[in-house]
């Protein structure tokens, strides 16, 4: 399916929309037919890939996405429940990076390190919060040697995580400018623990999303998560302070074991860790810091680093595409 499929990115002019271009381009996943659209603002723009320039225009309907083999949505929930379930109907393999499908149970939620298997079959298939992904990277294989009871974790996330108003607003506020828009105070020299609308207990829609989406891709309806979500001054880059208790007891150097082995982590053994400056621009996703928490019975800490528009969002959606790909015979 690499070379040869009729490819379209719905949002192709955001940050995710054009970090898929790039890992499309990386990958060589190189396709016959490349269909770009985003909002009508940026119609009539180009995006340079695969040595050709390609138009980007405004989708108009559904029918806009006849013919695709791969669609990718990268343009928001409204848009995706617009026209993801009619692409998926006509044909393609829909790949949603919005929340709009996520915690459907007709829908598999894929990390395909964890659960590729999951999406074999499926024409619409969602692809996780950029927060939820390494977190559930670094529990799965905890989760599947020792069996996982409970995990808390603290995110800082990156501006780009918020869009790329957000981005520039950063940058202008870096820069010496006042305006506060895309998120809901100053960001520039300062942190902000209030990433979406809060419900009537005081949880915020980002830390309820990674909670239920961990229990979905896990399986584990019972496990216990609790969430707090930051933004930070950083551009790109999402970084996780997580505690676990484990079901069966384990030693240090078992979990490390584990980690070390899992497919998809990179594992700092001692007092290793990265920063968003080392994973930028990488598909790494890097655990770090892993110390017994001495406030609970089998329990641990570590720290988790990770490049939240690629393995967060971009390379994960077209992972997903090689897997079915691979699962089905297709040359990927």
């Amino acid at each position: 399916m690499k070379r040869g499929a009729r490819i379209a990115i719905v949002g192709a002019t955001g940050l995710v929309g054009e970090s898929l271009l790039a890992t499309l381009e990386e990958r060589g996943f190189e396709p016959s037919k490349l269909a770009l659209f985003a909002s009508a603002r940026s119609g009539g723009s180009t995006r340079a890939a695969f040595g050709k320039s390609w138009p980007v225009r405004e989708l108009a309907g559904a029918g806009d996405l006849a013919g695709v083999d791969i669609a990718f949505f990268a343009a928001g929930s409204a848009t995706s429940s617009a026209y993801a379930r009619a692409a998926a109907s006509s044909g393609a393999l829909v790949i949603d990076k919005s929340a709009a499908f996520r915690l459907d149970e007709s829908v598999p939620l894929v990390v395909p390190e964890i659960n590729a298997a999951r999406a074999i079959g499926a024409r619409l298939i969602a692809n996780p919060n950029c927060a939820t992904i390494p977190l559930a990277l670094t529990l799965a294989p905890i989760a599947q040697e020792f069996g996982l009871v409970w995990t808390s974790v603290a995110t800082y996330q990156s501006v780009s995580g918020a869009g790329r108003a957000a981005l520039d607003e950063y940058r202008a506020q870096c820069a010496g400018a006042q305006e506060v828009e895309a998120l809901p105070r100053r960001v520039a020299g300062s942190v902000i623990p209030e990433n979406g609308s809060f419900d009537a207990d005081g949880h915020a829609d980002e830390e309820r999303k990674i909670a239920a989406e961990l229990k979905k891709i896990l399986e584990l309806p019972d496990l216990r998560v609790s969430a707090t979500s930051v933004r930070v001054p950083v551009a790109v880059g999402h970084c996780e302070a997580v505690s676990f208790g484990t079901r069966r007891p384990a030693t240090r150097a078992q979990i490390a074991g584990v980690l070390r082995a899992a497919h998809g982590l990179k594992f700092l053994d001692g007092n290793g860790y990265a920063t968003p400056l080392d994973v930028v621009g990488t598909d790494d996703v890097v655990v770090g810091r892993l110390r017994p928490d001495d406030a609970h019975e089998s329990a641990w800490l570590c720290w988790i680093a990770c490049d939240n528009l690629r393995k967060g969002a971009a390379t994960n959606a077209v992972q997903i595409a090689e897997a079915i790909g691979a699962a089905s015979g297709v040359a990927t």
